[in-house]
């Protein structure tokens, strides 16, 4: 076994001293992809907010739900590639036929590789979380539960207008309607349905607006507006959807805002994405404001279904915040 040393070491030896009369390679410098990301602008996103709240509630077969649809399209028309409105039918908790109206705006319609950006632009027929029972069969403005969401991809569609995504690259920006409109708190037990929430993202995610669709990943902004955000990492997210979960709270990370952006697991959450991943097939996460367990009367948002989720919860800061983070990962692909 020493003889087999002695050899290897020899020729080792040999191999070394050739090697050092060859002129020395320099390592080639790897130069990083420089991205460029157009500013989003917190004030403007906050004045498409306040525009879907001075319509009213936007409950589905509402004067406000229709305004609301005719402006939202009328303004999107002038941003976006294209404009697709898909109108449904559909049935409530209680029966009770509703149209519906999903609103997709795209950027680079032809692009193969695409990616989501959601929210639901509808608001609740009851406020039936407000701590004043008398108001639980009124109306709720939706400004962060809704609007914030709508408001951010909108001002979204208006910067992209101008600045455009790589041609490789397709956006679309989806408001899904009648998410909000699941069983009151009073009504009878048997009603209470995990499936009578999110009909907008059901019919879509059965039937998208263009045949054979597919997307790469998508991201549901829920109550993303108010002051002091915090998003942990809403658990069905985490479990059908790491990948790019990781990939937004990292860019969120990098950018500063791990305050805000939890590494934690969050509650499970019945909401939109759950339909995208399991009838869409796409990995789809949840950027939704939880509730820590030690300050709770739910997992949500103070405000969540009462009289106070009105534009006085908006805060521009946030707004900035999340269309930051957001356009960072878009303009990253």
């Amino acid at each position: 076994m020493k003889k087999i040393f002695l050899i290897l070491g020899i020729i080792i030896t040999f191999v070394a001293c050739e090697n050092s009369n060859k002129p020395t390679q320099t390592a080639q410098k790897v130069e990083k992809k420089t991205v460029i990301v157009p500013a989003f602008n917190g004030d403007s996103a906050y004045y498409f907010v306040k525009m879907q709240c001075d319509f009213g509630p936007r409950v589905p077969g509402s004067k406000a739900h229709q305004q609301c649809a005719e402006w939202m399209v009328k303004t999107l028309k002038g941003y976006a590639d294209t404009v697709f409105i898909q109108d449904f039918k559909t049935r409530v908790y209680d029966g009770k036929a509703f149209d519906g109206k999903n609103i997709i705006a795209s950027f680079n319609p032809n692009a193969r590789k695409r990616i989501i950006i959601a929210a639901h632009w509808d608001s609740r027929p009851y406020a039936d979380n407000d701590p004043d029972e008398k108001n639980w069969k009124t109306p709720i403005d939706g400004a962060n539960d809704g609007a914030s969401g709508c408001g951010i991809m909108m001002e979204m569609a208006r910067v992209m207008k101008t600045h455009r995504i790589a041609d490789n690259i397709g956006i679309d920006l989806i408001f899904f309607d009648l998410e909000d409109y699941g069983a009151p708190k009073w009504a009878d037990e048997n009603l209470h349905n995990d499936l009578a929430w999110g009909l907008g993202s059901q019919y879509w995610s059965k039937k998208p607006h263009v045949s054979n669709y597919s997307a790469y990943y998508g991201i549901l902004l829920d109550m993303v507006g108010a002051s002091n955000p915090r998003f942990p990492k809403e658990y069905y997210s985490q479990r059908d959807a790491a990948w790019v979960l990781n990939k937004v709270w990292r860019t969120a990370r990098d950018m500063g805002y791990d305050d805000c952006f939890l590494n934690e697991i969050g509650d499970p959450i019945n909401d939109d994405h759950i339909y995208m991943i399991h009838y869409a097939g796409i990995p789809t996460i949840d950027m939704i404001h939880l509730n820590g367990e030690e300050d709770r009367t739910s997992c949500f948002y103070p405000y969540w279904h009462t009289m106070q989720d009105n534009i006085e919860q908006i805060d521009v800061k946030t707004l900035q915040m999340v269309g930051n983070v957001v356009m960072k990962v878009i303009y990253s692909e």
